[in-house]
């Protein structure tokens, strides 16, 4: 048994562990599932939640593991664009959450954390002295880890180093010559204020441990010299430590990063879920790693080895990796029949997929995209996507099916002047009062109720009826009823894209028009 206590000398102090997690990123490595308007980290791929969600339910327990620790609802940082996303899947995995601060543009994870650590701070200044400088446990949403009561052990064993003023990471003890992730070598290991006791069956814990030095991924050759040394560790990208230290840090040692947080911070706003930041500010701010910016410039950074089943998802063979196989080693997610095929990653979305003679193979197959890619070579579907978004497509963006706030909608068939879409609007919801320039609707209710404001009529559309909304029209949608709105919308024009709408009002917070007040406004107040 291995049971933890305080040396009678250190001091005993309660301290407040927020966890933060990072949900940005566009995970273009795993197309086509992956889009940048809806990426891995909200996505079920490595079990029945999204990876968001994981993160989230991983957190859960916690606690049981610290000593005069206590932890907080975590604090999400994710882009504006996935706002609502991550507000959905935090309220279906019915965690608690500390807001979700938005970031207008990505910066990397240096200025992300800078702002986790401000905002804990100005939150904390009316707490007690012993919270009011939280301990950040800074995790990515988009991490598989299969142990995860040892992953909560080892994070309890990161807060003591963290109250001593290190700047905690967690390295990944490795279990092969990888050469897709960077590498931390471990130098001495670090005085503990906790005394471990172990009985002779066990072997003792790891403690904390100095770093010699980062290292950028390497070579095949370099990585098994790595792992012959039992000297070096994976670079998980979890971090530990006061939100005040990361601050100190920062300060001296990338101050443009910490001076552009701090105005972007000043001009926060609170709306629903979400805190907004000063978007001009935050734009000025350089892009930098938490590596690059702090880690690997302080003379105070500890490494804490982790075996904890730990995997990026940074590639489709990856997802292979940490998937169920089957007697043939092919991993099947949909509906597939194979044939004398083995190790495989098949997932079909909408269609049969059939393989008859296949090995190691990527497949892929969504709405509108199919990858087949060999699975040894899965780097390359990153070029891929290069070449979608030089060539000015969208399927690297977002995915046939569309999720919006109030619901969503699939592109079902679409024309040199027609389009039709599948539309679904949740109970109690409505779409912005908008108005179109280049297209007419015409909407057919197939399941519930519509309420219709069409110019100056408002009205009910019911199951199997039918209206028109002629080009130019101020329109809204509304779904009064307590069950899903289904509908098909066929929309015809000159111009059919989704830039063609004009906002006047919108509950979700998206842009509306500024100008001028809805004509439908001013005729109404008449």
């Amino acid at each position: 048994m291995v049971t933890w206590r305080q040396y009678s000398n250190t001091p005993n102090y309660h301290s407040m562990i927020l966890p933060v997690i990072l949900a940005g990123g566009s995970g273009s490595r795993l197309w086509p599932l992956s889009r940048e308007l809806y990426p891995k980290q909200f996505l079920n791929i490595a079990g029945e939640q999204s990876m968001l969600q994981q993160t989230l339910q991983r957190l859960q327990g916690l606690e049981k593991h610290l000593t005069d620790s206590t932890c907080d609802a975590p604090l999400i940082i994710c882009n504006e664009e996935h706002r609502f996303i991550a507000a959905e899947q935090v309220r279906a995995a019915k965690v608690q959450h500390s807001g979700i601060l938005l970031e207008p543009v990505g910066r990397n994870t240096a200025p992300a954390i800078a702002l986790a650590a401000l905002q804990a701070l100005s939150k904390s200044v009316d707490k007690k002295s012993n919270e009011s400088d939280p301990i950040l446990l800074v995790l990515a949403a988009d991490h598989h880890i299969a142990k995860t009561s040892e992953f909560q052990q080892t994070i309890s064993r990161g807060v003591d180093y963290a109250k001593q003023g290190k700047l905690v990471t967690f390295g990944i003890t490795p279990n092969a010559p990888e050469t897709g992730y960077g590498y931390i070598k471990q130098g001495q290991p670090l005085p503990s204020s906790l005394q471990i006791e172990t009985n002779t069956t066990e072997q003792p814990i790891q403690r904390a441990y100095t770093i010699e030095c980062f290292v950028e991924k390497p070579d095949r050759e370099t990585a098994e010299a790595y792992i012959r040394s039992e000297q070096y560790l994976w670079n998980s990208g979890m971090f530990m430590f006061k939100a005040s230290r990361y601050i100190e840090e920062l300060a001296e040692h990338h101050p443009e990063i910490l001076a552009a947080c701090k105005l972007a911070l000043a001009k926060q706003n609170t709306d629903l879920d979400f805190i907004r930041i000063d978007a001009e500010a935050f734009k000025s701010s350089p892009s930098d790693s938490i590596d690059y910016a702090v880690m690997e410039k302080t003379s105070h950074a500890a490494v804490i080895p982790m075996d904890v089943g730990w995997n990026d998802i940074g590639s489709w063979s990856a997802i292979w990796d940490v998937s169920a196989k089957d007697e043939h080693n092919n991993v099947i997610e949909g509906d597939v029949l194979t044939v004398d095929s083995q190790h495989n990653y098949i997932h079909a979305e909408n269609k049969l997929v059939a393989t008859v003679g296949v090995d190691n193979l990527i497949i892929v197959e969504t709405k509108d995209a199919i990858l087949v890619a060999d699975k040894d070579k899965v780097q390359g579907v990153k070029s891929i996507v290069s070449q979608l978004n030089q060539a000015g497509r969208t399927e690297h963006i977002h995915h046939r099916e569309v999720f919006r706030p109030w619901g969503k909608y699939d592109v079902v068939d679409l024309g040199k002047r027609d389009k039709v879409k599948r539309i679904t609007v949740k109970a109690g919801h409505k779409l912005s009062l908008q108005m179109h320039h280049h297209r007419a609707e015409h909407w057919v209710v197939v399941a519930g109720t519509a309420k219709v404001t069409n110019d100056e009529k408002t009205y009910l559309v019911e199951e199997d009826q039918s209206t028109y909304i002629p080009l130019g029209h101020i329109h809204c949608l509304e779904n009064p009823g307590e069950a899903p709105l289904e509908m098909i919308e066929v929309q015809t024009g000159s111009h059919l894209s989704e830039d063609d709408i004009i906002r006047y009002q919108d509950s979700y917070g998206r842009d509306i028009r500024s100008e001028q007040a809805s004509p439908l406004q001013n005729k109404k107040s008449k």
